[in-house]
């Protein structure tokens, strides 16, 4: 299962890429969809904005789950922080004898070539699917860049700044 925001975008998950679930979190109670699709707790979850949607996966942890954080919403954090003093609330990890880890792809490096060819294979037999949302133009860095945080953008959003000579 996997959240995104827009129904477009979660018929896409469902459709193309293969996925069981999905959950529209600008449409949908996450914490409500969380519960229907994950009936007896999370087993893992991977986060890579943190906010409300982290709040409402650890509150429904299963026993000894396992978190991977991989990125954060900066302006997210710090505006929750400001709010309300704190970070989120990790006590459900303690409840859950639950574990939380970081996880950026550079601590992989030994085994990238690994890696590579594993999934060039899935590419290839379509068992791993990839959107592109292609901009053209450096005048277009600006708006590209909006779209990326606004959630315009449909897929992995790239700039192309022009030909190579």
């Amino acid at each position: 299962m996997v959240s995104r925001g827009g129904r477009e975008k979660c018929n896409w998950l469902l459709k193309e890429a293969g996925f069981d679930a999905a959950i529209d979190y600008k449409n949908e109670n996450v914490g409500e969809a969380l519960t229907k699709h994950c009936p007896q707790g999370i087993n893992v979850y991977f986060d890579n904005v943190g906010g409300e949607i982290l709040d409402h996966a650890l509150a429904r942890l299963a026993f000894g789950a396992r978190v991977v954080l991989c990125g954060a919403n900066l302006a997210v954090q710090q505006s929750r922080r400001e709010k309300s003093g704190r970070a989120e609330d990790y006590f459900s990890l303690i409840m859950q004898k639950a574990r939380m880890e970081g996880f950026l792809v550079f601590h992989f490096m030994p085994r990238y070539s690994e890696a590579i060819a594993e999934m060039s294979k899935w590419y290839a037999e379509g068992k791993l699917k990839n959107e592109v949302d292609l901009q053209q133009g450096l005048e277009n860095a600006p708006k590209t860049i909006i779209r990326l945080f606004t959630g315009a953008n449909f897929g992995k959003q790239l700039l192309k700044l022009g030909d190579p000579q």
